[in-house]
Formats: structure tokens, C-alpha cells, sequence
């Protein structure tokens, strides 16, 4: 079991998901009722396995992970952060794979995601919730494909801050970062060194600052403007 603040109705995880669509009573039951049954992973250890069989959706209710492909000579490229309130292994094939290797960045608690049989008014957050992980797996291959150094860090903190809002966990350009500069190199394709470089380069024009773990982006809108970033939109209502 988890801590009892999670079991509270403005827990991250159900915070996020009925940011994305409304939710009634019977949907928030389902999910309180899942999320205090939550079972917790160790940093370093597996949620899901690339290959492997996805046996059930899970609900991330607190920490980080990260969905990491490992080359054969070690390398590692991390394609996405799983944050509060993301999905893991929502599938709509049968016997379904893991594509990817998904692995806690920090102590993760997580849950079996409530079937949308027993809360129908779930399926459209399921529904947004996937369709969002798609476009942000589409902006990592446009940030590592076409930005600069300085535009990739840019964009992924902004990305970041943005998911975080839907869950409570940031405002006013300010969350907690538990990941160190060689996580984010592997994340952005870059050596640690130069990670250090650009966000010492930051620091000076003001843009950011980062000190125990605690990021804050000092104008959001002026640095999403200077990196060409748009919040990211999946229906017609945002």
C-alpha cells in the first residue's frame, strides 16, 4: 500500500485524468478504489519488459519512469518520461507486446487501471491520455531530429511543465525534476557535458534556474516563443 494522500480525490494521478475528460461518479470511484491498492517499484526496476507480454494497463500514481530502448553496445535512448496519471500498456490488440522497456527513474507507485466495462466515462481519458502520449512521442523525433542543443532542453522542460499542470504537480513554471543531467542527455541525444553546458548557458540569459531538484521557468510563454513551441493539442476542445 501506499501512503493515504493518494487515496484522496485530488491524488495526481486522478487529477490528471479528469483534466483531460469529465469524469462521473461511478469513473471517480473506479479510480480511487484502484489507486488504494497501488503497489510500489523500486528505482532501476522494471514496469514493463520490450517483448515481453502486457498482461494489464497500469495507472502511474506517483514518481517517474521512463519508456528506454538499449542498443547493443549499451547505449541508451530514452523516448518518453511516464509521469502521474499516465497509462502504461493500454493496448487495443490482442495478446499484446511490450514495443519498449519501461523502467522507474524514481520510487514509482502504480495501480491496475480501472476496466472501462465497470466506468464507461473512463474510455475518453483512456482515449486522450493515448492519443497524447502519441504526440509527444512525435515531438521526441521532431526535437531530436531538427532542434539545437539549447532548443531540445527547451522543449523538453516546457513539454514537461505542461504535463505536470494536468496533474497538479506544477505551476507558475515551477516542478520538481528528480532526473540528473545524464538522464536528460539520454533523453536528448546528447553527451552530459554538453547538457551541463547549455543549462549553465540558460542560467545566465535567465531562462531557467535548478537548484534540489526544483526546476523553474521564469517565462514559459517567452521561451516557448523562442523555441518555436505550441502546447499540444489532440481534439477540437484542446
Amino acid at each position: 500500500m501506499i501512503a493515504e494522500d493518494y487515496r484522496h480525490i485530488d491524488a495526481p494521478a486522478l487529477r490528471r485524468l479528469e483534466a483531460l475528460a469529465p469524469l462521473d461518479q461511478t469513473a471517480r470511484q473506479a479510480l480511487q478504489a484502484a489507486i488504494a491498492r497501488s503497489r510500489k517499484i523500486a528505482p532501476r526496476r522494471e514496469l514493463m519488459i520490450e517483448g515481453r507480454e502486457v498482461k494489464e494497463t497500469l495507472l502511474v500514481v506517483r514518481g517517474w519512469a521512463a519508456r528506454i530502448r538499449i542498443l547493443g553496445d549499451g547505449r541508451r535512448q530514452i523516448m518518453n518520461f511516464t509521469l502521474p496519471g499516465d497509462l502504461v500498456g493500454l493496448c487495443g490488440q490482442e495478446n499484446p507486446v511490450s514495443s519498449a522497456t519501461i523502467i522507474a527513474m524514481t520510487p514509482v507507485a502504480v495501480c491496475t487501471a480501472p476496466d472501462i466495462a465497470a466506468a464507461p466515462a473512463l474510455a475518453q481519458a483512456y482515449a486522450v491520455s493515448r492519443a497524447r502520449e502519441e504526440a509527444y512521442l512525435l515531438a521526441q523525433i521532431a526535437r531530436l531530429g531538427r532542434l539545437n542543443a539549447h532548443e531540445r532542453i527547451a522543449d523538453l522542460f516546457l513539454e514537461l511543465l505542461e504535463r505536470l499542470e494536468f496533474a497538479g504537480l506544477a505551476s507558475h513554471g515551477r516542478f520538481v525534476l528528480p532526473l540528473t543531467q545524464e538522464v536528460l542527455a539520454d533523453a536528448l541525444g546528447l553527451t552530459a557535458v554538453h547538457v551541463n553546458r547549455m543549462l549553465q548557458q540558460a542560467r545566465r540569459a535567465g531562462e531557467l534556474s535548478w537548484q534540489s531538484k526544483e526546476l523553474v521557468i521564469h517565462d514559459p510563454a517567452a521561451l516557448a516563443r523562442q523555441v518555436g513551441r505550441a502546447p499540444v493539442r489532440v481534439t477540437a476542445a484542446g
